[in-house]
């Protein structure tokens, strides 16, 4: 095994030392809750997330905790729970979370193994995304795929200086729908709403699939930010409709965040944390708007139209 240390945030108690001999070296940030975990990933990326929640209540909460995705998508997220059960484990995994395990096992030597090895498959998963840049459920390009179109972006940027943003657009929903629908059901519902999200932009603009609850936009030309707010405000309104899967009427709650370049930040990463804690804290539509909570006027952008 490497020197190399690993950035772990950990919610719940933890052995007094996660080193352990052959398997390398890791270095912890504490939390006592998701909210403050959830902070605590807006602002930094980690190698893996410990999500150790012994009450069977707050391990119910992870399916639609809103920061399990990002966090899924840029760390192995371990779990553990005092009973784990089949259906929450199917869960868990479908979003991405890489080992669940008793609590029990937490305070044991075994976790150092266990999170090393969920480290492993996650750089693994990660190179093979790199090889399959499509999302093969949407026909979207994935996580991957997006942040290397920002990256190629941002160095056209450093020539020719313009603003441009980058959206998450979270859905609330799903996995109520699911029981109504079934996997296959959701499935049907998740193209639909891509093909609606795609119709509704520019052919300059890249859509993407970035988990099984949310959606990214890379608005590559805006002529100022507040574009990006009324391009944003309409696509939640968009995907906010009712939807027809076989013989139901289905409908999501939508919220969505921004990350404005050059305003919040230069680099990928910095855009990418700042949509995804906007569009977290988000109330969804149809009770309180989207990211800033401010009232918008008719759209007026060019590719705003309805």
């Amino acid at each position: 095994m490497d020197d190399e240390q690993r950035r772990v945030l950990a919610v719940g108690p933890m052995p007094p030392s996660l080193v352990a001999t052959g398997w390398g070296a890791f270095a912890v940030d504490a939390c006592a809750t998701l909210d403050e975990a959830a902070a605590r990933l807006r602002d930094g990326a980690y190698d893996a997330v410990v999500l150790n929640l012994p009450a069977a209540v707050d391990a119910q909460r992870l399916p639609v905790w809103a920061a399990l995705t990002p966090a899924c998508a840029d760390a192995a997220v371990v779990v553990a729970t005092a009973q784990p059960t089949p259906v929450l484990a199917q869960a868990l995994i479908e979003r991405g979370v890489q080992a669940l395990l008793p609590s029990a096992d937490i305070v044991t030597a075994r976790l150092a193994p266990v999170l090393q090895q969920a480290i492993a498959r996650k750089r693994f998963e990660r190179s093979a995304r790199r090889a399959y840049a499509t999302d093969l459920a949407t026909g979207l390009p994935n996580q991957t795929q997006l942040l290397e179109h920002v990256n190629h972006l941002l160095a056209l940027r450093e020539r020719e200086p313009a603003p441009m943003a980058l959206l998450v657009i979270r859905l609330d929903g799903l996995a109520t729908a699911e029981t109504t629908l079934g996997e296959a059901g959701v499935g049907v519902l998740r193209r639909k709403l891509a093909v609606r999200l795609r119709a509704a932009l520019r052919a300059s603009d890249v859509v993407a699939s970035v988990g099984a609850d949310a959606f990214a936009v890379l608005l590559a030309w805006i002529d100022a930010p507040a574009a990006a707010e009324r391009v944003a405000a309409k696509l939640v309104r968009s995907l906010a409709r009712p939807a027809r899967v076989g013989s139901d009427e289905v409908a999501v709650a939508v919220a969505a965040g921004i990350g404005h370049y050059p305003e919040h930040g230069k680099d990928a990463g910095t855009l990418w944390r700042q949509a995804w804690a906007e569009a977290e804290g988000a109330l969804p539509l149809g009770r309180a708007g989207f990211s800033n909570r401010v009232e918008r006027g008719p759209a007026a952008a060019a590719n705003d139209e309805d």
